[in-house]
């Protein structure tokens, strides 16, 4: 029998590797009469850190699971956490005076293709307050200049507050954040650069490439860090040009790649596929 869709779960965990995690987690889900519905893992021979992230189903009291997962976490000094398929992230966008990734991913909530729920915009611009009454979403002004940067950071922070954030987004926020503000949401922001990341100098570029965790070469979604630009990536894709397109083809060509690169980032990570693995990511796709 199918599990009913409000009964799916999904399990992510890491800890440190060693045989026998994949027998205990799904021993454990069995013995609870759980059905593993997808099942994805990761060895990490370098960082020595295995990664696991199950869709399980007929799970609609899990009251004696908890307990059971918390003795194997302990016992595999585990980092877990079980959600709900059909519990929405909470996702502030925050944006600057270029917004196509912006309707980009307010289209895809209303189309109901990104499942994430966006109860604020944050702009140090006015421009698209009307595109977001348009969606339903409240939009807060929140201008900012050197001398008000800490203000206006604080006042973010309140917001994230206020509406129990999960994620925030830059789609193309033309601000450097603060080391206090990268900190306090360290692994929760998610910005899309609109050129090539990174761009490896000196000795010995593939083993810098490989120690950044390079997908491909193209507009990058990483994760925020106070390092500007430095943060692991989670998504990369290229576009295609040629010598008869112009600066301005160029430019959509770019933003296409741009709002394609970010929905996808935004996407895996609501649906917790992305794991954070050092200076690099994970993700199951």
């Amino acid at each position: 029998m199918a599990s009913a869709k409000g009964d799916d779960h999904i399990l992510t965990l890491s800890c440190p590797d060693k045989s026998g995690i994949v027998y205990a987690v799904t021993g454990l889900l069995a013995a609870q009469s759980l059905t593993i519905l997808d099942l994805q893992q990761f060895s990490d021979r370098v960082s020595q850190t295995f990664f696991m992230r199950v869709h399980f189903g007929h799970a609609s009291d899990l009251s004696s699971l908890h307990p059971a997962l918390a003795t194997l976490a302990s016992e595999m000094h585990m980092d877990y956490a079980v959600r709900a398929v059909q519990q929405k992230p909470r996702v502030l966008i925050m944006v600057s005076k270029i917004g196509h990734c912006l309707n980009d991913l307010l289209f895809r909530v209303k189309s109901g293709q990104l499942k994430i729920e966006v109860p604020v915009i944050v702009s140090n611009h006015g421009e698209f307050a009307d595109l977001a009454k348009s969606y339903g979403v409240p939009f807060r002004h929140l201008p900012v200049t050197k001398d008000t940067k800490q203000e206006q950071e604080t006042r973010i922070l309140e917001l994230i507050r206020e509406h129990a954030i999960d994620l925030v987004v830059l789609a193309r926020y033309m601000q450097v954040l603060s080391p206090g503000l990268c900190t306090a949401m360290s692994g929760k922001i998610i910005n899309i650069h609109h050129s090539f990341l990174p761009s490896f100098k000196g000795a010995k570029p593939y083993h810098q490439a490989y120690d950044r965790g390079v997908k491909i070469i193209g507009a990058t979604a990483h994760f925020v860090t106070a390092d500007l630009d430095e943060g692991p990536i989670i998504e990369q894709r290229v576009a295609r040009v040629d010598h008869g397109m112009g600066a301005t083809q160029l430019v959509e060509e770019g933003s296409n790649v741009e709002s394609q690169v970010l929905a996808a980032a935004v996407k895996w990570w609501s649906e917790k596929r992305v794991f954070l693995n050092g200076g690099k990511t994970v993700v199951f796709n």
